[in-house]
């Protein structure tokens, strides 16, 4: 029980990556509270692991401050804040990319970095200790053709992570990343462009393990970086890619 006594808050926690990580957290122990822009998935997981969900835009400002009064109001200081919630578009040269499709994905992946901790690390400072988790990518340690602002947003959020991990170590605050392959949630098809088999075994031929990540794979890998075992971890951008970026 790596996380027994411990509050988790985990964005787009409703599906792929997030639903995994709130499984695990919560067979560690965790109280956890799923955060999803699809109301009806955070219920559903929160259902099956005994937590809460709250439907929340974490691109929106009003939207995360609500976020964070019910995570209040529903487990009261929180723990672990686990950024993991974001979004792609589909493959396409960046010139070509509509503007409004570039703002949204940088309101997703990055802005929401900003606006959840605005609302919550005040409070983590305030008692001298949290684990914050940002679930970025391979995208933004070995960028992809035709993905480019998708590479550039997760670029960013390790670059976050790193500055956030300098400036909060102070007040016992650890921040890291994950950095995973593309696995099989329901941006695959977004990422490939198509599902094809071909498309699949194109992909899968530049993972040196050969197979997509899954939610377990993340879910343990965020678990041991949230707990304890990692209380001198801080400021790390794990891959957990098969070995794709070697």
């Amino acid at each position: 029980m790596k996380l027994a006594g411990k509050t988790a808050l985990i964005t787009g926690g409703g599906s792929g990556f997030g639903a995994g990580i709130a499984r695990k957290f919560s067979e560690e122990g965790a109280t956890v509270m799923i955060a999803d822009v699809d109301s009806a998935s955070a219920e559903e997981v929160a259902g099956d692991i005994g937590g809460f969900a709250v439907e929340a835009d974490i691109s929106s400002g009003d939207s995360v401050e609500r976020m964070a009064g019910e995570a209040a109001n529903r487990l009261g200081d929180i723990d672990i804040l686990v950024n993991n919630a974001g979004i792609t578009h589909l493959p396409t040269p960046l010139d070509e990319i509509p503007e409004d499709e570039f703002d949204r994905v940088f309101a997703v992946n990055c802005k929401s970095v900003y606006l959840t901790s605005k609302h919550f690390v005040p409070k983590m400072k305030s008692r001298g200790g949290g684990a914050i988790l940002n679930i970025a990518s391979t995208a933004g340690v070995s960028p992809r053709r035709n993905l480019s602002w998708y590479n550039a947003s997760k670029g960013w959020m390790i670059t976050a992570t790193l500055t956030m991990a300098i400036e909060l170590a102070e007040h016992g605050i650890r921040v890291n990343a994950l950095t995973p392959v593309a696995g099989e949630t329901p941006l695959l098809k977004r990422f490939l462009g198509e599902d094809t088999p071909e498309m699949r075994s194109k992909f899968l031929a530049t993972i040196p393990l050969g197979r997509f990540s899954a939610p377990e794979d993340i879910g343990n890998a965020a678990c041991f970086l949230c707990s304890d075992e990692a209380s001198l971890i801080t400021g790390a951008a794990l891959n957990v890619d098969g070995g794709r970026c070697i």
